[in-house]
C-alpha cells in the first residue's frame, strides 16, 4: 500500500484541477487559474515518483503490469502537456486533459497490482521499445484532448449563440496545428520504437505485432491523407481521437498477448 501513495497523491491533485475547473464552468464565469495547472504539476511529480520506485523496484522500466503501463501512459501524456501547454497558448487544455488523466488512473488504481514475475534475461532493446512505444500514445492522447478542443470550437463558431467557453478555447487554426504536431512527434517516436522492437527481435509475429501495425498504419494513413487534403480538419480532429480510443482497448490485448510469450 505505501508505494500507491504517490498514486494517491497524484489522483487527489488531477481530481482536485478537475474540480476547479468545473466549478468555475458551473458559475458560468470560467477564468484560467494557476490552481489547476499547479494541481497537474504535482500530479506529474508524484506519478513521476511512483514510476522511479518501480524502476528501482524491477531494476528496469516500470511497465511490467498492466496497471504501471497505464500509470506511465498518464504520465506521458501529463509531461507532454506541461511541456506544450504554454508554448502553443493552449493552457485550457488542462481542462480536457485532467479528466483523460484522472479516468486512466482510477483505472489502473481499481485494477488488481499485478505481482511481478521476473524474466531471466532483460532485453534493454525490448524495454526501449516498449518505453518509447507509451511515450508515443502520450503525444497520442494529447493529440485526441486538442481534437476534441478542435471540434468544441467548431461547433462554437457555427453556433448563434456561443457560450462563454468559445471565449477562451484556442483559435481554431491553432489546435489544428497543435493535434498535427503531436501526430507527427508520436508517429516518428513510434517508428523508433518499432526499429528498436525489429533489432532486439526481427521475427516478431501474432497478436501483438499485428495490432501494433495496425495501430502505427492508421496514424501513418491519417497523416497521409490530411497532408495530401484528402481529409478535412473535422475528419482529421476524429480520426485523432478515434485511432487513439482503439489503441486504448488494444493495449490490454497487448499486455496479456505479452504474458502468454513469456510463458
Amino acid at each position: 500500500m505505501l508505494e500507491q501513495f504517490p498514486l494517491l497523491i497524484s489522483t487527489l491533485c488531477y481530481f482536485l484541477s478537475c474540480c476547479s475547473t468545473l466549478l468555475g464552468l458551473s458559475a458560468g464565469k470560467f477564468r484560467p487559474q494557476r490552481f489547476p495547472l499547479f494541481a497537474m504539476i504535482i500530479g506529474v511529480l508524484a506519478q513521476s515518483w511512483f514510476l522511479l520506485h518501480q524502476g528501482k523496484f524491477h531494476h528496469s522500466c516500470p511497465i511490467h503490469t498492466l496497471p504501471e503501463i497505464i500509470i506511465f501512459l498518464s504520465w506521458a501524456i501529463g509531461l507532454f502537456y506541461l511541456l506544450i501547454g504554454s508554448t502553443y497558448r493552449v493552457s485550457l487544455m488542462g481542462v480536457f486533459t485532467a479528466p483523460l488523466i484522472l479516468g486512466l488512473q482510477a483505472v489502473a488504481l481499481l485494477l488488481p497490482f499485478e505481482s511481478f514475475k521476473d524474466v531471466a534475461h532483460f532485453n534493454p532493446w525490448i524495454e526501449a521499445h516498449a518505453a518509447l512505444s507509451l511515450i508515443a500514445f502520450g503525444a497520442f492522447g494529447l493529440a485526441s484532448v486538442s481534437s476534441m478542443m478542435f471540434l468544441i470550437q467548431e461547433k462554437e463558431l457555427k453556433s448563434q449563440s456561443p457560450s462563454s467557453l468559445f471565449h477562451y478555447l484556442p483559435p481554431i487554426t491553432t489546435l489544428e496545428v497543435v493535434t498535427k504536431r503531436l501526430l507527427w512527434l508520436g508517429f516518428f517516436v513510434l517508428t523508433i520504437s518499432f526499429a528498436l522492437g525489429f533489432i532486439a527481435s526481427p521475427l516478431v509475429l501474432g497478436i501483438k505485432f499485428l495490432l501494433s501495425v495496425l495501430i502505427w498504419g492508421s496514424y501513418g494513413m491519417t497523416l497521409f491523407l490530411q497532408q495530401k487534403h484528402y481529409f478535412s480538419s473535422h475528419r482529421f480532429a476524429w480520426s485523432a481521437i478515434a485511432v487513439f480510443s482503439f489503441a486504448l482497448i488494444v493495449v490490454p490485448l497487448v499486455r496479456y498477448n505479452i504474458d502468454l510469450s513469456v510463458r
